[in-house]
């Protein structure tokens, strides 16, 4: 008789920490889209394609510096206080150790991109990794208490501060570091305030037994975040390598446009999926499909529209927003949105089966798709530039990263065929949309470019809606929106 209040307890501290993970990204996505807007005037094209090739590293160190503990403490069965020094301390030697290491093969990270002019902006920003050391175990530890509100207060925080830091340092003539230093100086103070509101008191300890049952679950995840960062971040090293850093600035923007969405949406989504599935896969896991299906129709429902008007009207929101000298980057914004909604897709199913505590199929899926994506992006990009790199992208999710996602959710007992023909729907709805928005754009090209992009995105959302959603569907908006 006292599950039903816990699990009411549990929803709303779900839907509270998805609240606020919302307003955090809405307002950080706000102000780095302000910021990004300012430097593209500010900067040149190359200073873009730098802090792509540092970026790219340092997601790539970020994705693997704490060996998978950060989930494992989300997933821990036990009490906290036995297990908290131990990770802070296997979580702090890693980070420092990765850090310490890539500092000295930086040089050769940047001449594989084809920019050893990168080499000091790539140590100044992957030392985020190290003050992440700091914070990653009291982080998981919010995120396992549905503290999200207050992991969204930090960000915010960070952001304020980056934000003016990285224009004055833009405008006074920094360049490439105007970006590095806002970051770093975002990750200072978002991370101190986490390890200040944790309320946790930071110990090192060592238990090897405790250790050992981190271990055993986060490397393999963390051998599988190493090749997703691998997967999300080849091309960058790729279009360096064989396009130029120029086009690399221009492939940079379009990647940070397409990512528009999973930044708002989809991380405010994981902060509360992953310590929610891991409670329903320990506590009711005959209901953990039914969960699946509803949360894969509503994410296809929020990020098709968006997807589809995006792609279809690259070249005027790019002239719009950046100015003519950056439409080159239209021609790989197409078709990166349409890898946007493969990639939030197969986020959801990595944790889904991270709660479910199969992170070794998590490796293979990321695996297989590593395989077929590095050849077809360096086949892109010889073949067709920017567009071909994007294109390449496109084709390695959907025949390969998507159904291999969809086979280990079936391989681990998710069932997800009754999905079927609501994404249906609703992929159809967005066909319906995209074409409404073309044949609009057309009709309006001699409009200026504001109105071309109010008439066709108001037509193709429009006709979206009508083809895409049912009246249940709605029923079900007003059920979340209430709720």
């Amino acid at each position: 008789m006292t599950s039903e209040p816990v699990e009411s307890t549990r929803a709303g501290s779900a839907a509270r920490g998805l609240r606020w993970g919302l307003v955090a990204r809405g307002a950080s996505k706000l102000a780095t889209f302000a910021m990004s807007l300012v430097l593209a005037r500010l900067l040149a094209r190359e200073d873009f394609g730098l802090y792509a090739v540092a970026l790219s590293a340092n997601q790539f160190l970020f994705y693997v510096n704490d060996a998978g503990i950060v989930a494992a403490v989300v997933q821990w069965r036990g009490r906290l206080e036995d297990m908290v020094a131990t990770a802070t301390t296997v979580v702090l030697t890693i980070s420092v150790t990765v850090y310490a290491l890539f500092w000295f093969s930086a040089p050769f990270f940047t001449a594989m991109a084809g920019s050893e002019s990168a080499t000091p902006v790539v140590r100044l920003l992957t030392l985020i990794i190290v003050i992440d050391g700091f914070v990653n175990v009291r982080s998981a530890i919010m995120l396992r208490g549905f503290r999200q509100d207050m992991i969204a207060k930090a960000n915010m925080m960070g952001i304020a501060v980056q934000v003016p830091l990285a224009i004055t340092l833009a405008a006074l003539g920094a360049g490439v570091y105007s970006f590095a230093l806002g970051a770093v100086a975002n990750s200072l103070v978002s991370g101190a305030l986490v390890l200040w509101w944790a309320k946790v008191p930071f110990r090192l300890g060592f238990d090897r037994a405790i250790a050992g049952r981190l271990l055993r679950f986060g490397v393999p995840l963390a051998g599988s975040l190493g090749l997703e960062a691998l997967v999300l971040n080849a091309d960058a090293v790729i279009v360096g390598r064989t396009l130029g850093l120029t086009m690399l600035g221009y492939y940079m923007l379009a990647m940070n446009v397409s990512s528009w969405v999973p930044g708002l949406i989809g991380e405010a989504l994981r902060h509360v999926t992953l310590p929610g599935f891991s409670r329903v896969a320990d506590e009711n896991p005959a209901a953990f499909s039914d969960r699946v299906q509803q949360i894969v129709p509503m994410l296809i429902m929020l990020v098709t529209p968006v997807a589809v008007l995006i792609g279809v009207l690259a070249p005027q929101l790019v002239a719009l927003l950046y100015g003519p000298r950056w439409l080159p980057a239209a021609a790989a914004l197409s078709f990166l949105m349409a890898l946007m909604v493969v990639r939030m897709l197969t986020a959801l199913a990595f944790d889904i089966l991270t709660s479910l505590g199969v992170t070794r199929r998590i490796v293979w899926m990321n695996l297989s798709w590593a395989a077929v994506l590095l050849p077809a992006l360096y086949l892109g990009a010889e073949l067709g530039g920017i567009r071909g790199v994007a294109i390449g992208h496109v084709v390695a999710a959907f025949l390969v990263g998507l159904p291999v996602a969809a086979w280990q959710l079936h391989r681990s007992g998710v069932v997800i065929a009754p999905v079927a023909a609501p994404v249906a729907r609703l992929l159809l709805g967005g066909l319906a949309g995209g074409a409404a928005a073309w044949l609009v754009a057309g009709l309006t090209s001699d409009a200026v470019v504001l109105v071309q992009l109010v008439a066709a995105g108001a037509a193709g959302f429009a006709v979206y809606v009508v083809v895409g959603i049912s009246r249940a569907r709605f029923r079900q908006i007003r059920e979340v929106a209430a709720g």
